[in-house]
């Protein structure tokens, strides 16, 4: 659905994005992460076809950057830090008006205003100006903009900042459906726990994706899979491990405070192996899980925890 190669954006003598090559497939949820400046929003931008790439190329969904660029527009939804609302309108007012930029008119408009303001629960709340309205439900309204003329392709950059847990869930389980319907989401976040979640692969980002991978291969990225036995009785540890380290599969396998530590070259096709050769060698297993980074360490190996900048091409970079 997304294709981009060697995507470059430079403000004057800042780099805010470059050298940026990457692909999203239908249905699938992206998430982008990084720090503030790190070019996340200016990669969304581009993509939405609002502003231009100094060097590179992307096509969406087969247009492509450029000519294509209203097309795009058309077929793109879009939610930005800021919900940019009209203070003056109420909430039905103000996604019948967006509704209307969009080609939308009549009944299928009337009947997509109400059906995502029950989504984002504002139903009762419809014709209220939204000058009134809590941080929490401006993001609500620009919410369902982004999505009331169904687009084939969403950005979503903090779509849950503001938003109480409950609120947030109801966005979240909103993305997962909207993958289930074959759109193609990127999600820009700070939010580790929410990229994990929500996100079928992730990018690490600053200035450049320094890696792209699954949530679970991010954090194996570093090294082999390891997984923790734990064991009550049976044959000894040390006798297990002895056992286990003749396998094929197991790279390295040591007792540990009465259970087992094993590396294998790949934990999810190793494991259902790796319990059948413990319970013939006698031992009585009581759980079982792999070892692994979180995607916290994973992050603040790869940007730093100071936020400090990688080597790049010759310029100043965003801030």
């Amino acid at each position: 659905m997304i294709v981009v190669e060697g995507l470059r954006k430079q403000f004057g003598s800042v780099i805010a994005v470059h050298d940026l090559s990457f692909s999203v497939g239908e249905g699938e949820v992206f998430g982008i992460l990084g720090p503030n400046g790190a070019g996340k929003t200016t990669t969304v931008r581009i993509l939405a076809g609002l502003i231009a790439p100094t060097a590179g190329s992307a096509t969406v969904n087969g247009h492509g950057l450029g000519e294509g660029s209203q097309r795009i527009r058309a077929m793109t939804g879009i939610l930005t830090e800021s919900p940019g609302l009209h203070d003056r309108l109420t909430a039905r007012q103000n996604l019948a008006f967006y509704g209307t930029l969009y080609g939308m008119r009549g009944a299928p408009l009337n009947a997509a205003v109400e059906r995502y303001l029950d989504l984002v629960g504002l139903a009762d709340e419809a014709d209220r100006r939204v000058s009134g309205f809590s941080k929490g439900m401006r993001q609500k309204v620009a919410i369902a903009r982004a999505l009331l003329h169904e687009p084939q392709v969403i950005y979503l950059d903090e779509p849950t900042t503001g938003l109480d847990p409950s609120a947030a869930k109801t966005v979240r389980d909103f993305v997962a459906d909207l993958r289930g319907l074959g759109r193609s989401i990127v999600v820009c976040t700070h939010n580790l726990d929410e990229a994990e979640r929500l996100c079928d692969r992730i990018a690490i980002m600053r200035g450049t994706f320094l890696r792209v991978d699954t949530p679970a291969g991010m954090r194996r990225a570093d090294g082999p899979a390891a997984v923790r036995v734990e064991l009550d009785g049976g044959a000894p540890a040390d006798a297990l491990a002895a056992v286990l380290t003749r396998l094929a599969f197991v790279l390295r396998a040591e007792a540990r405070n009465g259970g087992l530590r094993v590396e294998l070259a790949d934990a999810r096709a190793s494991t259902p192996d790796l319990v059948a050769a413990l319970v013939a060698a006698g031992a009585r297993i009581t759980a079982l899980a792999e070892e692994a980074d979180s995607l916290e360490d994973v992050y603040l190996r790869l940007v730093g925890e100071r936020g400090e900048r990688d080597a790049s091409p010759k310029g100043q970079h965003a801030a």
